[in-house]
């Protein structure tokens, strides 16, 4: 069946190529800052593609058009796609070109790419000069030409902001500048120049309210050894944020008016910029700078977490394991005797974490997909299309919170009642796939790709994998993706991996995912810690910050190992250990019966 809404949009849009003489036009998941997750403004590929995952690009040709997407999305995106006329390519799968292997073969000489260069970032943007280059292709990238198509097109994001005491960030603006200008110094920068939504945020402790569930602000700043300009839009600061800024010595400039600003910088200056996030447009607008182009200082600074965010980390994450297994107790002991869907259980739980003091938002739309549906990584239900949780088979449930205090990031699978001993099998593995990372012990200089493997190994060993890394850094009151830290067993040429430092925190979660069956994912976030030192070096290990039950009914031991079981054993003990305090008597009889000894 066609789609006949997005058929016409890519019409209008290839007549609008035409008028502009452009042969080929791409169209990212971005805004002007490389974010993952975007305001409703910039979902220019969704509204042309009707695909509505968080990662993925558009390209456009005059008798054709294609989505390039990761593993995550391949299910949500066939649906999606369906007959709109757009091919999937699905990244990384054998024989499937890169969008930059596809352009180089299929764009021929002369001809024209088009793209918006303030949402392709820099180091794309330079990619795609040097790829084409051979062909004398031409390259446009000042046209947005969704602004001429999109008639209802909702506003630029312009929310206000919120405030943080030196109590909830840990430490000073000026402590964290400081830090800052010591980086630029060690790799000779007069100037540094940050684009990074969620970095900017942390830097002068600060939270915003343009992209939902990431409370970041759009901004630009501006740093040297004498001052630090923030580009804000300035109708949305209230008399005290401003006064907070001059206090701190901040200079506070126009959010539009950051190219203006870059322009009038006399020529030569030494520029500290990070080219994945700085957009294709400030990299072009800053030619005759000299530019450094390096990963952002403040993206370590920031997934290291200090003391006082740990610690209040700790207590947020205890509060929201309460509402997670609450939860879980209220879904076993209703399914069946009230209708419960997936948007009401998403709802019950959303209403638990209101209840937590401090809650701001979600941290990311709840995730809840029974049976075949969880089998999509990122599947999302919708009052047009749900699904009815019955006393049979499972639901999938991601889902996180912000408060004054944390981020957090839990996934649990639960059994609502009869499953196959295939999906036991599963469920089992990847329960002791997530304990195996927890437990791991390494040395210091090790990054996420040399553990990943200890997640993996039990699936790998049937045969099975997941199509994503095993984790992510988890913002602190900020993105619930964030990096340089991940876990993830792919070499990338080129690409370099972070070092897990004591204070990093990170997600642990491996799963298995068969399409048209089920879905399994079991989630905590971990914080890397130093154990032992000795001649042979900083050993390490993971701290636990997530306490809910690991549902028994889904488990088979026969598939354990005697040290796979210790470990569901002592992880279980622990967390009625930990909740059980704050739990009814009826939960906590309940807790005690789900994590004895298996």
């Amino acid at each position: 069946m066609t789609n006949q809404v997005i058929v016409e949009r890519l019409t209008k849009l290839r007549e609008a190529m035409g008028r502009e003489g452009m042969d080929f036009y791409m169209m990212p998941t971005a805004d002007f800052h490389n974010s993952e997750y975007v305001n409703d403004y910039f979902k220019v590929r969704e509204y042309f593609c009707n695909f509505s995952g968080s990662n993925g690009t558009l390209l456009v040709w005059k008798d054709g058009a294609g989505l390039w997407t990761d593993g995550r999305y391949f299910i949500q995106a066939e649906r999606e796609l369906t007959g709109t006329g757009v091919k999937l390519f699905r990244m990384l799968d054998e024989g499937v070109p890169s969008l930059e292997e596809f352009l180089k073969e299929q764009m021929q000489e002369g001809q024209t790419l088009g793209f918006d260069g303030r949402v392709i970032p820099a180091k794309v943007g330079e990619q795609y000069e040097k790829m084409l280059s051979e062909k004398k292709i031409r390259i446009v990238y000042d046209k947005d030409l969704a602004e001429e198509i999109w008639q209802d097109r909702p506003a630029f994001p312009a929310g206000g902001i919120m405030l943080l005491e030196e109590s909830v960030a840990g430490r000073s603006v000026e402590e964290k500048l400081a830090e800052v200008r010591e980086k630029m110094k060690k790799e000779g920068a007069e100037a540094f120049f940050l684009s990074k939504l969620d970095d900017l945020m942390w830097l002068y402790n600060v939270r915003g309210s343009d992209v939902e569930c990431n409370p970041v602000a759009m901004s630009y700043s501006y740093v040297t050894e004498e001052s630090a300009v923030l580009f804000l839009q300035k109708k949305v600061l209230t008399q005290e944020d401003v006064a907070y800024f001059q206090e701190h010595h901040v200079l506070l400039e126009e959010y539009d008016g950051v190219v203006d600003f870059l322009k009038t910088l006399p020529e030569g200056q030494k520029i500290l910029l990070d080219d994945r996030h700085c957009s294709y447009c400030i990299y072009k607008t800053l030619e005759k700078q000299e530019l450094i182009c390096k990963k952002n200082p403040t993206e370590l600074l920031k997934a290291v977490k200090n003391p006082v965010e740990l610690a209040n980390m700790e207590r947020v994450f205890l509060q929201d394991s309460v509402a997670v297994t609450k939860f879980i107790y209220w879904l076993k002991k209703n399914i069946g005797k009230m209708e419960i869907t997936e948007i009401t259980a998403a709802d019950h739980l959303e209403q638990l974490r209101r209840s937590i003091p401090g809650f701001l938002d979600l941290s990311f739309p709840t995730i809840a997909g029974y049976k075949a549906n969880a089998a999509m990584m990122h599947y999302s239900a919708s009052p047009d299309s749900f699904a009815v949780l019955e006393p049979e088979g499972m639901l999938l449930v991601d889902s996180g919170g912000q408060y004054l205090g944390g981020t957090t990031d839990v996934t649990r699978t639960i059994i609502l009642g009869s499953v196959s001993e295939e999906i036991r099998k599963h469920y089992t593995l990847v329960a002791a796939a997530m304990l195996q990372l927890t437990n791991a012990v390494w040395l210091h200089g090790c990054t996420g790709r040399n553990l990943d493997i200890m997640a993996r190994e039990p699936l790998w060993e049937i045969g099975i994998d997941y199509k994503c890394g095993t984790g992510h850094g988890v913002g602190y009151i900020l993105n619930v993706h964030e990096g340089p830290q991940n876990l993830s067993w792919r070499y990338i040429e080129n690409n370099k991996e972070a070092v897990l430092e004591e204070g990093m925190d990170i997600t642990d979660e491996p799963g298995v995912y068969i399409e048209g069956s089920h879905g399994i994912r079991i989630e905590n976030v971990l914080v890397a810690k130093n154990g032992e030192k000795n001649e042979y070096g900083q050993f390490m290990h993971f701290d636990t910050l997530t306490y809910a039950p690991i549902d028994r009914e889904g488990i088979d031991v026969g598939y354990l190992s005697p040290r796979q079981r210790a470990y569901l054993n002592a992880y279980q003990k622990q967390v009625y250990e930990r909740v059980s305090p704050y739990l009814t008597q009826e939960e906590r009889e309940w807790l005690a019966e789900e994590t004895r000894e298996i």
